[in-house]
């Protein structure tokens, strides 16, 4: 299992970041790296999603929603035909700070067996697709603050 970790403190209330997070239908208009979320966020609801990592092509795929915790998490699990060749269980945690701030976890769970085929693109292009959706997530919550 390979994983990979970013996060970043905002200086907004939870609740700010969480409505961001959850409002699917304006990830067009700013985010950077998740292009489209379609479907409800659900505990076993199916979405939608479509990511672009810099320097890669975009990629479409239909996680399950794994578990929707309100003001704190959001995961879901994404596989490449069946389970064990490559899943994927991305994980959204906002953490609750002193004076109205938030922690904005991003991570992933990488496991099966391909995963040490494109290990090296994940680590590299992928993170920085999360830590560039970190920063717009940020730059959005702290606008009207």
């Amino acid at each position: 299992m390979k994983h990979l970790y970013t996060e970043i403190d905002i200086n907004a209330p939870v609740e700010k970041v969480w409505d961001i997070l959850l409002d699917f239908e304006h990830y067009p208009d700013w985010n950077p790296f998740i292009k489209s979320i379609e479907g409800n966020a659900g505990v076993g609801d199916r979405l939608k999603v479509i990511i672009h990592s810099p320097d890669s092509s975009p990629m479409k795929f239909t996680p399950v929603c794994l578990k929707l915790e309100n003001k704190t998490e959001f995961r879901w699990v994404g596989r490449l035909l069946i389970p064990g060749i490559f899943d994927g269980e991305h994980i959204f945690q906002l953490k609750e700070m002193i004076g109205d701030q938030t922690r904005f976890i991003q991570r992933e769970k990488f496991k099966g067996i391909l995963v040490p085929f494109f290990w090296r693109g994940l680590k590299t292009k992928t993170r920085k697709g999360f830590q560039l959706m970190n920063e717009k997530i940020k730059e959005l919550a702290e606008a009207d603050n």
